[in-house]
């Protein structure tokens, strides 16, 4: 089911992989749609540090999924396949999309699409499928977090880790974060970590046992593994959990696993874009009940760093390499 729609589209290109600088702005066909899938024309599309991996050639896409970058998208919903709801044509939304968020049109399987409200701005709503698909799977359900208990979260001015602080602050979870400057753990503050570890000045481990009295964490949120693991293990409460969700300080780590036998430790981990389609929809259905009425009604706000043009693609791709950035960075296809 379609309405009028062109035959191309604006999107973001790369030939080969390398620096940020190969991305490019070219006419590409608009995406067919699924009997499964919404086609949506874009607004706004998350940028995410996969999407910078995958431009680099170390993170290709899965089987069947757009080349185009883009892992998020808002905006309205233009087209319908066969097996979509009929009421869902013309609605607002964001997805979290197997891939092509960086293109004018997007098609998405229709059950990872969220409803997105009149008064929830269409840039914000870009900037939360990924980042909170993520941390819901990883920390509430991997993680198995609760009220009352303690989270680490490396890299806590990142999307994801802004995202973690605040979800957990809101299922009463007291939350430590470590971040690269003074500058850094003031955001994180700001956002809600009860304590913010300037991990450049001082040792993150030592930190931890001290504000808790030496008793740790019950879970910990890893995105750097390689050497951080085995003193992420050291921060760990008993029964404690260590989720990895990515391996940017090294992907091997060495382990005194008798010290995870006694203390009865859990090590797990996950990436969620290789996950089966009906994985994802059971995944968006326990958000959609538990985690997104907190941004429906405005009570969470994702924390925004900077929107560029489709155009500048390449310059959003630099500032997130960069480490500057404070947040989510948006592109903008056709704005609010």
């Amino acid at each position: 089911m379609a309405n009028n729609l062109p035959d191309a589209m604006r999107a973001i290109h790369f030939a080969e992989p390398g620096g940020p600088d190969v991305l490019t702005l070219q006419q590409m066909d608009v995406p067919a749609v699924g009997a499964d899938d919404v086609l949506i024309r874009v607004a706004f599309a998350g940028v995410n540090r996969p999407d910078c991996i995958q431009r680099a050639g170390h993170y290709p896409a899965p089987p069947g999924a757009s080349p185009v970058l883009g892992l998020e998208v808002s905006g309205q919903i233009v087209a319908l396949g066969d097996h979509v709801p009929a009421e869902m044509i013309g609605q607002t939304v964001c997805a979290l999309t197997p891939g092509g968020g960086y293109a004018e049109y997007c098609s998405a399987p229709w059950q990872h699409c969220l409803p997105v409200g009149a008064d929830m701005p269409l840039a914000e709503a870009a900037a939360l499928p990924e980042t909170l698909f993520t941390v819901w799977h990883n920390v509430f359900q991997r993680g198995m977090a609760r009220d009352g208990e303690r989270l680490l979260v490396h890299g806590g001015t990142s999307g994801i880790g802004t995202m973690a602080i605040m979800l957990a602050k809101a299922f009463d979870i007291e939350v430590i974060a470590t971040c690269g400057d003074e500058a850094k753990c003031a955001a994180a503050r700001e956002v809600g970590a009860d304590l913010a570890i300037n991990y450049r000045e001082q040792d993150f481990v030592e930190a931890v046992q001290a504000h808790t009295g030496g008793e740790g964490v019950h879970v910990v949120l890893d995105m750097v593994s390689g050497d951080y693991v085995p003193r992420n293990l050291k921060c760990l409460a008993e029964d404690g959990r260590h989720v990895t969700i990515a391996v940017l300080g090294g992907a091997k780590a060495e382990l005194f696993m008798p010290m995870v036998m006694m203390r009865r430790l859990t090590l797990t981990g996950s990436t969620l874009r290789p996950r089966s389609d009906a994985f994802k929809a059971a995944l968006a259905d326990d958000i959609a009940h538990n985690a997104w009425p907190l941004f429906a009604a405005g009570e969470l706000h994702p924390v925004m760093d900077r929107t560029f043009a489709l155009d500048e693609a390449a310059a959003a791709h630099a500032r997130m390499e960069a480490g500057e950035h404070i947040g989510k960075i948006i592109l903008e296809v056709a704005g609010d």
